[in-house]
């Protein structure tokens, strides 16, 4: 399913990008050593319930997920890099830390991730990787506007992250969403420019490039829902939700604190 919101809808969208963004940036700041996931994971909640907002990930039991999920936000340290699954672990100095969180306000939902690194060590490696899926994200939001295909951003988004030198995986990716969390059309990390759908107003589209160190190869954590990377190494992950617009593409995933 595509959708095209109105106007009214495209409103509300705002305001649930403005939330995910919210909560984020407030996590973000509370992530310091000695944190533990699940607290990460209950002050999101706390957060989203607060704001008369509904978690799209408690009860979301997809086909490649040991569902239902049953937390609020995913977190992924160091090598997991999708769908983490918080448990009962204290960050350390020089984490390397990635917080997904998706969220429905009245009706629309929004997706946003962040990967910054916990503490007082910074790995040079660590924050290229990071600023790299962050170019990449813009790379792509640049790319967005009506009339420019799928595939035109996925291009964008993968010349950035091979130029920097990145394998890149393309089994998970961006994707449309709305009314639901996931919906299509799906935005992988690399293609080819002028194939796919064509982008029209009121299409929202959440981007999400995520590589890892030295491989493109996932593997699944014994918990059936993190995904981490073969060979163990860093990972980074960084996402907005997109509005596309007459003149372009509108973030709504920023931060309004």
């Amino acid at each position: 399913m595509i959708e095209i919101l109105s106007q009214p809808e495209l409103g509300r969208a705002k305001e649930a990008g403005a939330l995910v963004a919210n909560i984020l940036h407030t996590l973000k700041s509370r992530a310091t050593v000695g944190t533990n996931l699940l607290d990460i994971d209950q002050w999101a909640k706390s957060m989203i319930l607060e704001a008369g907002g509904v978690s799209c990930y408690v009860d979301y039991a997809p086909s490649f997920g040991r569902g239902p999920f049953g937390h609020y936000i995913c977190t992924g340290v160091n090598d997991a890099v999708l769908h983490g699954l918080p448990t009962d672990y204290q960050l350390a100095d020089g984490d390397l830390l990635t917080l997904d969180l998706a969220v429905l306000k009245d009706g629309i939902a929004a997706d946003s991730a962040i990967s910054f690194i916990v503490g007082e060590t910074k790995p040079a490696e660590s924050v290229a990787m990071i600023e790299a899926t962050e170019r990449a994200l813009r790379a792509g939001i640049e790319a967005a506007r009506p009339g420019a295909r799928i595939g035109d951003l996925a291009y964008a988004i993968g010349s950035v992250l091979s130029e920097a030198g990145y394998p890149v995986n393309t089994e998970f990716g961006g994707h449309g969403i709305g009314s639901t969390m996931h919906q299509e059309p799906h935005v992988p990390n690399m293609g080819r420019p002028g194939r796919g759908y064509k982008l029209r107003p009121g299409l929202l589209l959440a981007l999400e490039p995520w590589v890892m160190a030295d491989t493109a190869q996932l593997v699944t954590d014994a918990d059936g829902w993190t995904l981490r990377s073969a060979t163990g190494c860093r990972t980074a992950h960084s996402e907005h939700t997109i509005a596309i617009t007459n003149d372009g593409a509108e973030i709504l995933t920023l931060p309004t604190l």
